[in-house]
């Protein structure tokens, strides 16, 4: 073990010195701290992590970093991602994008991040809105939402982040509120020690454009009713006396509680982060707390190939097989001719 593995970081090593310029209020605040915690309890060296951003408000949380940072273009944080870590697969790779950043314009970049299964870590700060460029409607808003952008209620379905990575055959989905900062710390560990893509979706209070949007869920007096923290071979249970539970209804989800109607502890579901089978882990993030309570805490965490792993496999591979020392080697190996 190297001098370097035996240290112990804090949570203020990876802080950088920069002032954080968010909205006093901004739930922004609260998810930089979390991901400070867990890259402590991680351990792994600052000068060993990136954190590569897009553009938007969460965008700016590179410059609070004391790591290698990478303030990127419009939608293009997890191409620039992806092609970080082909080229240096010894660092820790953290993608951060808003909901509007990361599902409109690199919507494209977003699944195929996830279908390729690249080692990097996604968080998505979702909103509901634009908030640097000042209230326009995003791919998350509600069908009917007031905005800049939509005056008289947007006449759109809005993406369900869950939905996408599930589509693109993602083997890491984890859900958290601004305000959970044990929960958010906890998903960002898992999700960083996962081989693959892992995607975390935060929801988060816009204080100035879209303030309360997620108050349903993250109201103090009802969240043990509305959501459902999900740990991998426990119990789903939920209520403020854990009396509530989810039970399977044919081929569906019911919430249930204790005592009522026969039902018993025996007939609760456990928790399965880890089944290969995507089925249940698809009904779980699609929940949303009305009928059935909010998903959040890991929902999926499936060992799969890993896309740059793969890659410098190939690689080697090749190199060893045409007896290429070089690109100068590759590109001379073929015929070639002189003007």
């Amino acid at each position: 073990m190297t001098m370097e593995n035996e240290m112990q970081y804090k949570a203020s090593d990876y802080k950088s010195s920069q002032p954080v310029r968010w909205c006093p209020g901004c739930g922004d605040h609260a998810i930089l701290n979390s991901l400070h915690k867990a890259m402590a309890i991680l351990g792994v060296p600052p000068h060993k992590t990136a954190v590569i951003s897009g553009i938007g408000c969460s965008s700016r949380l590179p410059y609070y970093m004391n790591t290698y940072g990478f303030h990127t273009i419009h939608g293009r944080a997890a191409a620039i991602a992806t092609g970080f870590k082909v080229a240096r697969p010894d660092m820790t790779v953290w993608q951060i994008s808003g909901d509007g950043d990361g599902l409109a314009i690199g919507g494209n970049h977003f699944i195929h991040a996830v279908r390729r299964n690249v080692d990097i870590n996604m968080l998505l700060l979702n909103n509901k809105i634009y908030g640097l460029t000042k209230g326009q409607y995003s791919p998350t808003s509600d069908r009917g939402f007031v905005s800049k952008s939509s005056p008289y209620g947007t006449t759109e379905d809005p993406f369900i982040p869950a939905e996408l990575v599930f589509g693109a055959r993602g083997n890491f989905f984890a859900r958290s509120i601004d305000v959970e900062l044990n929960i958010s710390q906890e998903v960002l560990v898992a999700a960083a020690r996962h081989r693959g893509t892992s995607v975390v979706e935060f929801l988060q209070n816009c204080v100035i454009f879209n303030n309360g949007i997620h108050n349903y869920i993250t109201d103090r007096e009802t969240r043990a009713e509305r959501t459902i923290h999900l740990v991998h071979g426990e119990k789903m249970l939920f209520g403020k006396n854990n009396e509530r539970g989810l039970v399977q209804d044919g081929f569906l989800l019911k919430a249930v509680t204790l005592g009522e109607d026969g039902y018993t502890i025996d007939d609760v579901l456990v928790h399965d982060a880890h089944t290969r089978s995507n089925f249940l882990h698809q009904q779980l993030a699609m929940m949303d707390g009305h009928e059935l309570p909010l998903a959040i805490g890991i929902i999926r965490d499936v060992d799969s190939p890993v896309y740059n792993e793969e890659i410098e496999s190939q690689i080697t591979e090749v190199r060893g097989r045409k007896n290429f020392g070089s690109l100068r080697d590759m590109i001379l190996a073929g015929e070639t001719w002189t003007v």
